[in-house]
């Protein structure tokens, strides 16, 4: 095939097929995350919706994490080229390097997020004043973001706890643009799973990309300044 310059052009070189290297992609990506987080689905299914549950619920979503790493991984390093397409294996990779580094990243904010939820749902009953309700948000939706941003970091670079956790609080301020939208993802995919976790399930890899879309200047930034 000759391109536009009277060069030799590649099968897998054109447009259409990057479109389509990028859209398989996408939909290994779909179903080895919905795989991943299958155990944690069913279990979420099962429960009821129950304050009591809150500690389950958090439990069931320690998948979420790895699988969403392994994913963010595997769509930062796609390949273009429509002969040279190894997504699964990639996303296999990622998942096992990257596990230990996320869980302890990711269980210790999903504990978090738990104990604030638990409180929240019972202050009524404990006699707080509603007002305290304000300062547990405010904590929890910090502890979201820093989350957030420490499960891109742990993801893509290697870099020990602490640091990881130091630049992802750096970074919720450093890169408004960055916290502004992932906080408007987050409430996108909240208000998607009120009316239809199973549609928040079926776009899993594309909230993926458009969090590493979202998180690309703080990863480029911290390529550039963190890494040799």
């Amino acid at each position: 095939m000759t391109g536009a310059a009277g060069g030799l052009r590649e099968f897998g070189d054109g447009p259409l097929s990057r479109a389509a290297a990028r859209v398989h992609t996408l939909l290994v990506v779909e179903l080895l995350l919905l795989v991943s987080v299958l155990p944690g689905l069913a279990v979420l299914v099962l429960l009821d919706r129950d304050n009591s549950n809150l500690p389950l619920v958090a439990a069931a979503a320690l998948p979420l994490g790895p699988a969403v790493s392994a994913a963010l991984y595997t769509l930062r390093h796609q390949r273009p080229d429509l002969t040279d397409l190894r997504p699964a294996a990639t996303f296999g990779r990622a998942y096992r390097a990257n596990l230990p580094g996320v869980l302890r990243i990711w269980a210790p904010t999903l504990l978090w997020l738990a104990v604030i939820a638990v409180n929240l749902a019972n202050l009524p009953a404990a006699a707080v004043p509603g007002w305290w309700a304000v300062p547990l948000v405010v904590v929890g939706a910090g502890v979201v973001l820093v989350g957030v941003n420490a499960l891109v970091i742990v993801s893509l670079f290697t870099f020990r706890t602490r640091d990881v956790l130091r630049l992802a609080v750096y970074y919720v301020a450093r890169k408004p643009g960055v916290t502004a939208g992932n906080v408007l993802l987050l409430a996108a995919a909240g208000v998607t799973a009120v009316f239809s976790e199973a549609v928040l399930a079926l776009l899993a890899a594309l909230l993926v990309l458009a969090l590493l879309r979202i998180g690309d200047p703080m990863i480029d930034e911290i390529r550039a300044e963190f890494t040799a």
